[in-house]
């Protein structure tokens, strides 16, 4: 794909403050795909900034020429515990996370955060011995059996050397747990 970057300044009449901006996009004589993805409206006549997707600047960890394959960690938590997860790569890196309960579990009784709480993602919807819960950075989708699920909070990182993650589960209760992340480098194209 190949984008390209429009800027343009919109003149206001004597001074009016901006209620609402409605965005028609008029296309004609062409065939394809058009992806309109960004939208910044800014106050002055000068623009102050713009902030690539990490994809353009990163590039999957290498090891003799090779991109390393995705790391995977798994274990049982019950009630609560804390998961160090080692990332060898260069940077952060998106997490995916799954659950898989082994006793049925209420609605908002399944929580994981970063560290010592922070980043926190609450599952909303009980859970039955045997599901899967997937909370996946990789794809942005936060999935029950494999069907969109509610949550509370954000997707999950595995941040560069270790990282601490803290699960959460129903009183006395058990899951099985695994964590899938690719190692990234720095390396992408340079703006």
């Amino acid at each position: 794909m190949k984008f390209s970057r429009f800027a343009e300044t919109i003149q206001l009449k004597n001074n009016n403050h901006v209620v609402s901006v409605t965005v028609t996009l008029k296309i004609s004589d062409c065939t394809g795909i058009i992806y309109f993805t960004d939208l910044q409206l800014e106050d002055g006549d000068q623009l102050t900034g713009y902030t690539v997707h990490t994809s353009k600047m990163l590039t999957k960890m290498q090891e003799n020429g090779q991109p390393v394959p995705p790391r995977h960690y798994n274990g049982v938590v019950r009630t609560a515990e804390t998961v160090i997860l080692f990332n060898l790569g260069k940077t952060s890196a998106g997490l995916d996370c799954y659950i898989y309960p082994i006793q049925d579990m209420a609605a908002g009784s399944i929580e994981i955060s970063q560290g010592i709480g922070a980043h926190k993602v609450k599952f909303l919807d009980p859970v039955n011995a045997g599901d899967e819960l997937a909370l996946k950075a990789s794809t942005r989708q936060c999935l029950k059996n494999g069907s969109p699920t509610r949550k509370d909070g954000f997707y999950q990182y595995s941040a560069a050397w270790d990282s601490k993650h803290m699960v959460k589960l129903e009183e006395r209760k058990s899951a099985r747990v695994l964590f899938e992340f690719q190692e990234m480098q720095e390396g992408g194209d340079r703006l």
